[in-house]
């Protein structure tokens, strides 16, 4: 049996959540997932199982949605990290085209990520702690069912957040999770190296659909070409 049917963390990401995931999943009266549903759309995108616990940065751009559906009937984690730390971490992640920052940079503010300067960069990424977490905090404000846990005292927060929600299991491998450091950002040439990795798979999927959906001979040789390169660049990059 669980207290809640539902447990949200919201944050701004780089914040500890795939940590507090890790961490949840030694619950057994709860499952607990990190961006489960972050790929999906419409009605879809919200359905969560009952009696589950879900990480999800991207959570706080639907909070309308997530209040319409859920209310106060979830309890809501507010995990936050110190807003120093983490503009430099989403700082040091200004290549990845995956970022949220991306989305931020040229879809809220309209502006070219390749043309701002090191001070703009910075100011975005403290923007972005102020939009997501201010957000966060009007959404609580009238939600019985809550908690702030702060990644600087996550092991003190979490022993709170497993009695508040009456969680059940393995509670010290639970805290031993919170000692690992998960999804970590890893030197530049990392970096480069999965962004590389990143764009060439996406590439590969967008050919593999044009191929899928092509009906001339040309276009289904000139794709299979491309498909062809795109797999020797990989082997060699």
């Amino acid at each position: 049996m669980t207290k809640y049917k539902n447990v949200f963390v919201l944050c701004t990401g780089r914040s500890g959540s795939t940590t507090l995931a890790k961490a949840c999943a030694h619950i057994t009266n709860y499952t607990s997932g990190h961006e489960t549903r972050a790929s999906e759309i419409g009605e879809s995108r919200l359905n969560y199982a009952e009696n589950h616990i879900e990480a999800d940065n991207r959570l706080s751009w639907m909070l309308g949605s997530l209040d319409k559906k859920y209310g106060d009937d979830a309890f809501y984690v507010h995990l936050i990290r110190e807003k120093e730390s983490l503009v430099k971490s989403f700082g040091n992640r200004w290549s990845y085209s995956s970022s949220i920052l991306q989305f931020l940079v040229k879809g809220v503010y309209s502006l070219t990520p390749e043309l701002l300067g090191e001070t703009q960069k910075q100011t975005i990424c403290e923007d972005y702690f102020d939009i997501i977490n201010l957000n966060i905090e009007l959404f609580l404000r009238d939600k019985n069912h809550k908690m702030v846990m702060r990644l600087e005292t996550i092991e003190a927060d979490f022993e709170d957040f497993w009695n508040l929600i009456d969680a059940q299991g393995d509670f010290e491998l639970a805290k031993q999770e919170l000692s690992n450091s998960h999804n970590a950002t890893k030197d530049q040439g990392e970096v480069l190296k999965k962004e590389r990795a990143y764009q060439i798979d996406l590439e590969r999927k967008i050919l593999t659909k044009q191929l899928s959906e092509a009906t001339g001979f040309s276009d289904r040789l000139g794709y299979r070409i491309r498909l062809f390169a795109l797999k020797l660049s990989s082997i060699l990059s």
